[in-house]
């Protein structure tokens, strides 16, 4: 098959770029990501994850291709299983027809990955590109070459069980444009990402969701936390962050290089201005992250009021961002 793997930065939207661009609609990981509105920031302490909240830097699962079937009319077929042969058999039966499939899966099932990445993660994204015997070939975007998955070892990747379990979700494109309107489509997903930003009504979600995290770690010794406990709920945010699908800081430069690309499209200098601010947002985060990690491993004295103060920053930077991309917008 001439299939052409690409890595991503990100697991979803490297999927969406590469099924895409395999059927003939070239798009790039950041023009994918940023068309869709998947940019977020959600603080979920009612899903938990090893017993700690789930933070999320980006929309749910499927977010990715829900927001490109709504914005650039791609159609996917979507399909989960209660049985897990059943799911496997549907499979082997798409690969049969030459079809090119993504897949849901849980990263600790998947041998190709590194012991020490892999974590009880339910939502990562491949491609299964063919079969060869009881090898599955593999295009994980986040993995710089192909690789192989046996059957049973993707089987229980597809199966597992917890929170955002995949259900053996299979997907595959099944009518896609033959090409995008991209100042319709970048105009509405700009003021669609702004909204989720800037007007959940909810205080997790969006700037306000990364500022109630900072008082939530601000008040854990206070509300009876242990050192050692609060060192763990800081090295938990850091994973959350820079290590497990939902990569805080990266999400932030994959939009900003969004942003840049929309903007050399549209002839657009704010947007152009509005990257250079995104990328800085990225670059707070990624700071916070130092000195989380920092001081949950005894190398900074361990100063949750600082902690918060640096998210209170990035989500400031951040803010400044979406009020460039806001006035942007509303001219059009």
């Amino acid at each position: 098959m001439n299939y052409r793997h690409q890595q991503a930065a990100h697991c979803e939207s490297g999927t969406a770029s590469s099924l895409l661009s395999h059927h003939g609609l070239a798009i790039s990981e950041p023009m994918a990501f940023g068309l869709s509105a998947a940019l977020s920031f959600a603080y979920i302490p009612f899903i938990k994850l090893s017993g700690l909240p789930l933070i999320a830097y980006r929309m749910p699962p499927r977010s990715v291709f829900k927001g490109l079937q709504k914005r650039i009319g791609i159609k996917m077929h979507y399909e989960t299983f209660r049985n897990a042969d059943k799911g496997m058999d549907a499979l082997d039966r798409a690969l049969g027809e030459g079809k090119v499939v993504g897949l849901q899966t849980s990263v600790y099932w998947l041998p190709y990955f590194p012991d020490a990445m892999r974590f009880h993660f339910n939502a990562h994204n491949l491609i299964v590109y063919g079969k060869e015997g009881n090898d599955y070939l593999i295009s994980d975007p986040v993995v710089e070459i192909t690789t192989r998955c046996d059957a049973e070892s993707l089987q229980k990747a597809r199966f597992a069980k917890g929170a955002l379990a995949p259900k053996g979700l299979m997907y595959f494109p099944s009518h896609i444009p033959t090409d995008i309107n991209y100042a319709d489509a970048g105009h509405k997903a700009l003021l669609s990402n702004y909204r989720i930003m800037n007007g959940a009504p909810l205080p997790m979600i969006g700037l306000r969701g990364i500022r109630h995290m900072g008082k939530k770690i601000q008040t854990l010794v206070k509300n009876g936390a242990s050192e050692q406990q609060t060192k763990l709920y800081l090295t938990h945010i850091v994973r959350m962050q820079e290590e497990i699908g939902t990569g805080g800081a990266g999400f932030r430069f994959i939009y900003a290089s969004f942003l840049q690309e929309l903007s050399k499209i549209l002839q657009a200098e704010q947007l152009a201005e509005a990257s250079l601010q995104m990328t800085e947002a990225g670059d707070e985060w990624r700071y916070f992250a130092m000195l989380a990690t920092k001081m949950s491993k005894n190398r900074k004295t361990l100063d949750t009021g600082l902690l918060n103060q640096k998210l209170n920053e990035c989500a400031d930077k951040e803010q400044i961002a979406w009020q460039t991309i806001h006035r942007y917008a509303l001219r059009k």
